[in-house]
């Protein structure tokens, strides 16, 4: 029984010892072994490392070579120490376990050791005695930790730093950036990157108008043809693939060189493209900067030039304006101005500084500042000037003296003026006394509201003897209750409702309601010429038409009420011989500028408003018509004639053009001279209608008719009838050239120079009466059409110089040396009396152009609506859209 145990207890300490000392041995293992690993293990730790973080990929070769057997050395050196490693002995490990038990007099080495000599029966049984009382003190046998003694080598713990970088390259290994182990052992990897594609292109200032400039590579060696950009446009520069080392610098004209940098993602620096690490083949690298100055624009990577372009840059220059005559009173009593704006890319804005010229009192306290008139700009690509008509009569400074500055700003901030001009701002005169003095009395409080009380004592003044003055009783108690209100003002706010009462009540004293239908007609129209200089949509525009149309409705009414009222004021706007205002033809334009708007030809529509505005002032004013003079009636008769010598020189033309075609033998003739005769038939009905004489219009109509018929008729012509004809043709061209002399000199005689294109016309009608001699009808044709072209420009040259010496002779007829109305009807539109119009009264693009314009439109709208169209395609289409 008591064996069993005893042998049990023997195999449980035979095994803890065994354990104890198998863990011993690696304890005393790693503290032998682990510092002579170290230093190996860093150097390879440190060559991984480098190999994550791509650098092997970005040396050059003999870099690379040279880091590789650096790393060489360091592995080689790491090895020496393993030398000296040595295994732990069995006694060793003993012992090793008893001082880490504290268990004195060796209680292990006695398990294995052995008496010295021969020993008896007593001594071994004494000896096992011995074992077994040591052996119980083995129960709680075990090892320690290592004790490397590392620190004491490694004071500033370098090992954790080595680790670290493992670690982190670890981590970036794993990114489109990171390296591989293999980098280091393969042979050209920094020429291992992609070609390098380069896209190029300059982005001009969006008010320009100029469409992106592509740097093609072609183009980009070219020194000697420069790339022609504004000022200010903005250069951008994608590379993708290459070494990803690209560098882009601009040197300008002075030789002086500055690099443009990289641009990052948004949320990050910039930084210059020299410090990206990018790997070949990653992610595109983009540059972009503003050009200012000529100069070359390189593109290089690791010291080599790649691309260059050069620069030539157009400066935007800074606009001018100027006066084209001097401000002047329009017939409604309206400021005008005619003025000039200059600019290479169009002004941005413009407005008129006005000033009053008359020296104030210093404590003077006004209520209103200057007005505030914004000016119109031209169109984009027109000539520049510009008519402006605005209503500045309401403002508290009509009457006065003012100096007037006109300013303008382009989009770069480059601001103009123009020279000052002095002159009296236009007021609205009163008729009724009464309402002249209130009107006075305000425009006293406004300029200097320290002048209130010699206010109140005019009023007082005025109401002193109501019953004499003052015949209308609701006027009497309107100009009391200003005086209250004029009492008991005290703020400045307070004071200016009490001017704007006075003068709305000049108004109704004055006018009645018609100045209010005045008032909101004119808002209509300055709404919609802002609408179609601002490209509102369609919607925008119906509803503003709307408003135009009812507001239109509205002051007719009321001017027609008035007009029954005063039977004056109706002969007055009414003379003998005047054309009669319709509302069916103020109808007619609205629909014209209205369809004009949608269609996209909305220059033309703004052009349209204007006529509509200055018929509307034309009625308001009440130009008189007087009857024409002597010398009037003599230019009548010299500006019918050259109606006449142009509707034969069309005739002649149809003619020939007729003749010639048969001679060739071309049936297409036919439906030419068709559509020929058609635009004759309308010309000519275009001039009877003008002059106002049916029987003529009539007349020239069966004349017109009658050539048809004979060139219908002479489609059986034998040759020598058709050059019989064309021999006729050559007379009557000859006998159209005297006629055209004999009105040259007529006019000579009557004080007018004929222009230029007078003597155009006679040079062509020579030339044609010699193709008509020939037998040339082709040639012919042509001369008799620059013979046509010539004689309009000679009208409209006529038609201007008439019209200054028809001024000039009436200088005193109207305000500002212009007659009320002379030879116009109450819509301002030239009378039917006065001769031909020779088509530059009223410009109203043809039916052709406005599908042109629609066409184009809808192009460009179709492309836009492209999803797979680029997106700069698409910002310079909006432009296009947006272009006024």
């Amino acid at each position: 029984m008591t064996q069993t145990p005893q042998n049990m207890k023997g195999n449980s300490f035979a095994g803890r010892l065994g354990r104890a000392r198998v863990a011993t041995l690696a304890v005393m293992m790693l503290e032998r072994g682990w510092p002579l690993v170290l230093p190996l293990l860093v150097v390879i730790s440190l060559f991984v490392s480098l190999s994550w973080l791509g650098v092997f990929r970005i040396l050059p070769e003999l870099a690379r070579f040279g880091l590789l057997g650096l790393f060489l050395i360091s592995t080689l050196g790491a090895l020496y120490p393993l030398r000296f490693y040595r295994q732990p002995t069995p006694a060793e490990i003993d012992r090793r376990i008893e001082t880490a038990s504290e268990l004195p007099h060796t209680p292990v080495l006695v398990q294995t050791d052995r008496p010295s000599g021969e020993a008896g029966a007593f001594a071994q049984a004494l000896w096992r005695e011995h074992q077994r009382r040591m052996a119980e003190k083995l129960a709680d046998v075990g090892s320690d930790l290592p004790h490397t003694r590392v620190p004491e080598r490694d004071p500033w713990a370098l090992r954790a730093a080595a680790a670290l970088l493992l670690v982190v390259a670890f981590a970036f290994s794993q990114s489109p950036f990171g390296g591989r182990i293999a980098d280091a052992f393969r042979p050209g990897t920094v020429f291992d990157s992609i070609p390098p594609r380069i896209d190029a292109w300059v982005t001009p200032p969006a008010y320009t108008g100029k469409a992106p400039l592509f740097l093609t590579a072609d183009a980009s060696g070219r020194e000697a043809t420069p790339f022609t950009v504004p000022q200010g446009s903005e250069v951008s520069l994608r590379v993708t693939g290459g070494a990803g080392d690209e560098t882009l610098s601009f040197t300008d004209s002075s030789g002086k060189t500055h690099e443009i940098p990289l641009q990052n993602a948004p949320g990050t620096t910039q930084q210059p493209a020299s410090a990206a690490t990018t790997s070949a083949g990653s992610a595109p690298r983009q540059f972009a900067g503003k050009l200012d100055a000529d100069g070359v624009l390189s593109l290089g990577s690791g010291g080599s030039e790649l691309r260059k372009w050069t620069f030539s840059i157009t400066p935007d220059e800074p606009p001018t304006i100027r006066f084209l005559g001097e401000p002047k009173r329009a017939g409604n009593g309206a400021l005008e101005l005619n003025y000039e704006i200059l600019d290479d890319y169009g002004a941005a804005s413009a407005k008129a500084e006005f000033e009053l010229a008359d020296p104030q009192p210093t404590d003077a306290h006004p209520l209103y500042k200057a007005p505030e008139l914004p000016l119109s700009l031209p169109r984009r690509g027109g000539d520049g000037k510009v008519r402006l008509s605005r209503d500045l009569t309401g403002h508290p400074w009509a009457g006065s003296t003012v100096r007037l500055t006109l300013t303008a700003t382009d989009d770069a901030g480059q601001e103009a003026r123009s020279e000052t001009r002095t002159f009296a701002l236009p007021e609205r005169p009163f008729a009724n006394p009464l309402a002249r003095a209130v009107v006075e009395q305000r425009r006293i409080l406004s300029l200097d509201a320290n002048r209130k009380p010699h206010v109140l004592d005019l009023i007082d003044a005025i109401t002193l003897r109501p019953e004499d003055t003052i015949t209308d009783v609701a006027a009497y108690l309107g100009l009391m209750a200003g005086r209250t209100k004029l009492k008991l003002a005290q703020s400045d706010d307070q004071l200016r409702a009490v001017a704007d009462y006075f003068w709305e009540m000049a108004l109704a004293i004055e006018d009645g309601a018609l100045s209010t239908a005045e008032k909101r007609l004119r808002q209509a129209q300055e709404a919609l010429k802002q609408a179609l200089q601002n490209g509102a949509s369609d919607e925008e525009i119906d509803r503003l038409m709307k408003e135009l149309r009812q507001a239109m409705n509205d002051f007719l009414r009321e001017f027609a009420e008035r007009a029954q009222r005063d039977p004056n004021m109706a002969r007055q706007q009414m003379p003998q011989g005047a054309q009669e205002l319709r509302q069916k033809d103020l109808e007619r334009l609205m629909d014209q500028i209205e369809n004009l708007a949608k269609s996209g030809n909305r220059d033309q529509a703004e052009q349209l408003l204007s006529q509509l505005q200055d018929m509307m002032n034309n009625l308001q004013a009440g130009r008189q018509q007087q009857p024409g003079q002597n010398g009037q009636s003599e230019m009548r008769q010299q500006m019918d004639k050259l109606g006449d010598i142009m509707r034969r020189q069309q005739e002649m033309m149809n003619e020939t053009f007729r003749l010639d075609q048969m001679q060739r033998g071309d049936q297409q003739g036919d439906e030419f001279g068709d559509w020929q005769d058609g635009m004759s038939d309308q010309f000519q009905q275009f001039q009877d209608g003008q002059q106002g004489e049916g029987q003529q219009g009539r007349q020239g109509q069966q004349g017109q008719h009658g050539q048809q018929g004979q060139g219908q008729q002479g489609q059986g012509m034998t040759p020598d009838e058709l050059a019989d004809a064309l021999k006729q043709l050559q007379q009557g061209q000859g006998q159209l050239q005297k006629d055209l002399q004999g009105l040259t000199r007529s006019l000579e005689g009557l004080g007018i120079q004929p222009g230029q294109g007078f003597g155009e016309a006679g040079d062509a009608m020579g030339q044609a009466e010699g193709a008509l001699g020939d037998g040339d009808g082709n040639r012919a044709v042509g001369q008799q059409g620059r013979a046509l072209e010539a004689l309009r420009r000679g009208a409209q040259d006529m038609m201007k110089q008439m019209q200054q010496a028809m001024e000039g002779d009436e200088g005193n007829g109207g305000p500002n040396g212009r007659q009320q109305g002379a030879n116009r009807d109450p819509l301002g539109r030239p009378q039917g009396t006065t001769g031909p119009d020779f088509g530059n009264s009223v410009k109203v693009p043809d039916e052709i152009d406005v599908q042109r314009a629609r066409q184009i439109l809808d192009a460009i709208r179709k492309r836009l609506g492209n999803a797979l169209s680029p997106e700069l395609e698409k910002r310079y289409l909006e432009r296009l859209l947006e272009m006024r």
